[in-house]
């Protein structure tokens, strides 16, 4: 999953303010450079998200001649050099080639995914450091048996079996096996991204209300080509009405039979969308059953639907970041887009052209065009919340 990149903490700023007949002590001069070093930090973190700036290629090696017989076998990697930036706004700098070995042992044949991360450390903050005038930055080079937190920038991972003796590097490197190192989950430092959405699909009592869950995580991938100033995280959570609606910025749902809330689900629904909540009921054509509880609904919460035509011609589902004068087609019909603040029904089974058909007949296009529309649902959502929280209360 995608880890969030909070902004950095609101503190105000203290420096040393500069006097005829100042003495300048070793804590005064330290708190000095803390003052640009922090400045620093927080500047990146402002405006960039943490990852590898350049090298920091990982490969495997046989062991080191110098270590002992015990540890000499085939769980050896090199980090090659290279550059990266923490959670924090850190400068990790690898100025050499470093060897690690892989120390976890499986005690059972479930496959474990080992992570090799690197982060930075702080060298007035290590043990039995001597003193010295000059002091390097250093980092430090950990396997880590669960996903990397805040402080770590991901090397690469590895699914480990019992029964494979060796790390190796993969014959395709877009679909590593046991073993193999896998580096598709490195993460580059690149600018920041205005908005990050968590999305979640809601599960009913409809078989078919999971029927585009694939097609949601092909238009997650697409996002950050598409608008890079927005990005949802990778993984959408499967939840019901029994969760924590607040947790999302958008919620999905889809199937073709009518949706039925009991009075506290009801509350929950209400309460989540006066709270900047959105939620989009995806449709297809022939799912009467559900388009029409979806408007009842709509009534009942006093937001009637309207469609795109009803509504300003510069609304944002239809400008915002893409303009559409006609929507995308499915089937040969067009896409309906009916909406009232954070509820949108579209109807025609948009998610359905998202991803890849089973046929493999939708054109580019056409996949594209829908994809844009899913981003404007998206922008929409990701606005339309962050407005109304600017307007709470900060207690």
């Amino acid at each position: 999953m995608s880890r969030s990149f909070p902004p950095p903490p609101i503190i105000p700023f203290e420096r040393l303010q500069a006097s005829d007949g100042l003495l300048i002590t070793a804590e005064r001069w330290q708190r000095s450079h803390h003052y640009h070093r922090q400045r620093q930090n927080v500047h990146y973190q402002s405006l960039n998200q943490p990852g590898i700036v350049c090298g920091l290629g990982v490969r495997p090696i046989e062991a080191p001649t110098e270590v002992s017989a015990a540890y000499r076998d085939k769980f050896w990697l090199r980090v090659q050099p290279g550059i990266a930036i923490d959670l924090s706004g850190n400068l990790i700098v690898v100025p050499k080639p470093i060897a690690f070995r892989i120390a976890t042992e499986l005690k059972s044949s479930d496959p474990v995914t080992v992570y090799l991360v690197v982060r930075y450390r702080d060298p007035d903050e290590l043990r039995d450091q001597k003193p010295n005038e000059f002091v390097q930055e250093t980092f430090r080079i950990d396997e880590k048996s669960s996903p990397p937190d805040g402080s770590d920038v991901e090397l690469c991972r590895i699914l480990l079996q019992i029964d494979k003796k060796e790390i190796t590097t993969p014959k395709d490197v877009f679909f590593p096996g046991f073993g193999d190192l896998d580096l598709r989950y490195r993460r580059q430092a690149q600018a920041r991204p205005q908005g990050l959405l968590r999305i979640a699909q809601i599960n009913h009592a409809d078989s078919s209300c999971s029927q585009n869950f694939f097609s949601l995580s092909y238009f997650v991938q697409a996002i950050e080509a598409l608008y890079p100033a927005l990005r949802s995280v990778e993984t959408i959570d499967t939840i019901d009405w029994s969760n924590d609606l607040h947790a999302y910025d958008l919620l999905y749902l889809t199937g073709q039979e009518s949706i039925t809330l009991n009075a506290r689900e009801f509350k929950k629904l209400e309460t989540y969308l006066r709270s900047g909540g959105t939620v989009l009921i995806d449709a297809a054509t022939e799912a009467t059953a559900l388009i029409e509880s979806v408007q009842e609904l709509a009534q009942k919460l006093k937001m009637p639907l309207k469609s795109l035509d009803q509504n300003r011609r510069d609304h944002p589902l239809r400008t915002r970041p893409f303009l559409f004068a006609a929507l995308p087609q499915t089937n040969k019909q067009r896409i309906q887009l009916l909406s009232h603040d954070g509820l949108i029904l579209s109807i025609g089974n948009l998610a359905s052209i998202w991803g890849l058909d089973e046929a493999l007949e939708l054109s580019r296009t056409t996949i594209r065009t829908a994809q844009e529309l899913g981003v404007n649902i998206l922008h929409y959502a990701w606005k339309r919340r962050h407005l109304t929280e600017l307007q709470k209360d900060d207690r």
